[in-house]
This record gives C-alpha cells, structure tokens and sequence, in this order.
C-alpha cells in the first residue's frame, strides 16, 4: 500500500484535556484533507466511546479515508476499520485472521530485531519509534533517533511509519532519513485546541510533508 505522508493519531485522553470530542476531531482531521485516520483509546471502551467513534469512522467513509483503530481487533472489526497492535497486542497473524485480507494492519516495532522479524508477519505497514523523546507514552521504549532510523529502513520493505515526538520542525528530517510517513499525536494538537485550531495544525502539517 502507498500511505499518505501525515497519519494523524488522534488520542482520546488528549482530545478530553482539550475540551474536544472524537467525532468533531475527526471531523477538523478530514476536512484538512488527512488521508488516513487513527483512532488511540487506551481505557475502557464504555457504549459511549464506541458510539463517537462509530460517528468517527462514519465520517472517514464519507470521506474516503482508512481509519485505523489502535490496539482492538474486537472494535476494530465492528466499526469496519482497520487495525494496529503493538507488540504486546495479538500478534498480527491471528489479528489477520479475524480481519480478513482487506483491512489494513500495522504493527509497531521498536528496535531492529523486531523490524527484521516484522517482515514476515502479515501487515500493510510498519511503525518504527519512538524517533524522538515522547510524552504520549507512560513507559516509552528507547529513542531511536534520525540516523538509526535511516539504517532500519533497510531491514524491511513494507510502508515504514515513523512515530515518536516528531515536530513540524524536525518532520523533514525523518522523511529524509526514509520514512515513509510520519504519524502524529502530540504535535497535531495546538496549546489552545478548538475544531478551528486543529483543522489548521493538520493543513500545516499537510503542507510542509507535501514539500518534504
């Protein structure tokens, strides 16, 4: 698969800190023209949840656009998305084959062993990170940095995902050094979050990988 250069993660726990709902985030990520769309809920999934992010991926379909549930194959399936797990989730071989083949599945890895061993599981892409020190993790793995990054490239051939405290500043440089894409969680959200403020940051972000 060919992914767009800006997969926006949008995390449930951030957007409640801002005062903003997944369906009118989605809604600001879509209209500033994101082609992918994933959606990080690391508690409990309660009716409420999953009656935004059905909203959610309602209007991705509207759209045309994939979206990506994080970690749960069960939601997953039941919102028609689809799926990345990390390495402590389901393995991919059996998330596929609940799935089936069309979904997509990504996988995350986080250092060259597990890139190498990635190449034979049965994923649409690879994430490689934490590229840079990251704050949206509790217990993040090691940075990997730029030029580590650049020697992983070579070790798998799927769509490589670059994540982990990458900035509008420093963005250019993971593409350089062989990402694929860049996914974004922390940087999509401005200091003062508003639907407005949002749609904005993703049309920067859109903007500056189209020239990267």
């Amino acid at each position: 698969m060919t992914l767009p250069r800006l997969y926006p993660i949008i995390d449930t726990e951030a957007l409640a800190r801002c005062g903003l709902s997944l369906p009118c985030a989605a809604a600001a990520v879509l209209d500033a023209g994101a082609g992918i769309l994933q959606i990080r809920h690391k508690g409990h999934w309660s009716r409420e949840v999953f009656e935004a992010a059905r909203e959610a991926a309602r209007l991705c379909r509207e759209a045309g656009v994939d979206l990506i549930v994080n970690d749960r194959a069960d939601f997953a399936l039941l919102l028609g998305a689809g799926l990345h797990v990390g390495q402590d989730d389901l393995p991919p071989r059996e998330c596929r084959k609940l799935l089936g083949r069309e979904p997509i599945l990504g996988f995350s890895c986080h250092d060259a062993a597990q890139l190498a061993a990635a190449g034979g599981e049965p994923v649409d892409y690879v994430a490689i990170g934490p590229i840079f020190a990251t704050a949206s993790k509790s217990n993040p793995d090691p940075v990997i940095g730029v030029e580590q990054l650049q020697n992983l490239r070579t070790l798998v051939e799927s769509p490589l995902v670059a994540i982990g405290g990458i900035t509008l500043q420093n963005a250019p440089e993971v593409i350089g050094a062989g990402a694929d894409s860049v996914a974004v969680i922390g940087g999509l959200l401005p200091q003062s979050a508003t639907a407005k403020t949002l749609r904005e940051r993703v049309a920067a972000w859109q903007l500056l990988l189209k020239a990267a």
